[in-house]
């Protein structure tokens, strides 16, 4: 790795620990102006109280999102996307390129790819354009791959989340993430079959318990850390929830000791 990727890793990251919390807010490309979205500046500030590593943005909220005012934090430049009114939501496309994420100051970018989807060959090819463009210019690239297709029963099934990490370090991202497989067991087995960091997808909204057991889960099974979307951004609290996951991905806290952070109580 050159060390242009060497300097803008530690800005995404913890660079004592090596650990990494990223709460991606690149949903508005997919699905419009949620909850937690609407003004993004003030969004990007809490998470980044909460001590988060970094943020992913598409590459027009940039100027938009990503200058505020708050606590400094990561920022990573989303380079692909659909929406949901698209017929098939699951083939993302390149909408933004490594050079010009490099213009606007970018410290990382991210691609999204569905392994098992109708344009699977098209998004690997994507991805590999993108893992050389991204080695030219020293951005240290995270690949979102999750099993999504005609073929996927269970896109959390072990094998097929174990296949999109591995997917992932082949095509040369530096980082990847992939759904968390349900167990510190199950995912073992996926970290231990990819040779680069991986961090696991928040998912879909959960209880503040099972997103903090999930994250517990995630690092026991030697997880590097998370991407957590709308479980922190569209919390009540986004600033405690991200402290939370902070505390055990960076401090080794139990669920149960992030609880009582949640709750104001440490």
């Amino acid at each position: 790795m050159g060390i242009g990727k060497d300097v803008r890793k530690e800005r995404i990251m913890n660079r004592e620990t090596g650990k990494i919390v990223i709460v991606p807010m690149d949903h508005g490309v997919t699905v419009g102006p949620i909850k937690g979205l609407i003004d993004l500046p003030r969004t990007v500030d809490m998470v980044a109280k909460g001590g988060a590593n970094a943020v992913v943005e598409h590459v027009g909220m940039v100027a938009r999102g990503h200058r505020r005012y708050g606590r400094d934090i990561g920022l990573i430049v989303h380079l692909s996307g659909s929406t949901s009114l698209s017929p098939d939501p699951n083939r993302k496309v390149l909408v933004c390129s490594v050079e010009r994420a490099v213009r606007i100051g970018a410290d990382a970018v991210s691609i999204h790819v569905n392994i098992g989807a109708e344009n699977e060959g098209e998004m690997l090819e994507a991805f590999g354009k993108v893992s050389e463009d991204a080695d030219y210019w020293g951005m240290p690239l995270l690949a979102m791959v999750y099993p999504r297709g005609p073929k996927v029963d269970n896109e959390k099934d072990v094998e097929n989340v174990k296949m999109a990490a591995r997917v992932g370090a082949e095509l040369g991202a530096d980082i990847v993430k992939v759904p968390y497989t349900g167990s510190p067991e199950t995912f073992k087995d996926v970290v231990e079959g990819c040779p680069i960091p991986v961090v696991i997808a928040g998912g879909s909204k959960l209880s503040d318990e099972d997103t903090l057991k999930m994250v517990e889960g995630a690092m026991k099974a030697g997880a590097t850390g998370l991407s957590m979307g709308r479980n922190a951004f569209q919390h009540e609290n986004p600033v405690l929830l991200v402290a939370a996951a902070c505390a055990i991905v960076q401090e080794g806290k139990s669920a149960e000791e992030a609880m009582k952070i949640l709750k104001g109580e440490a």
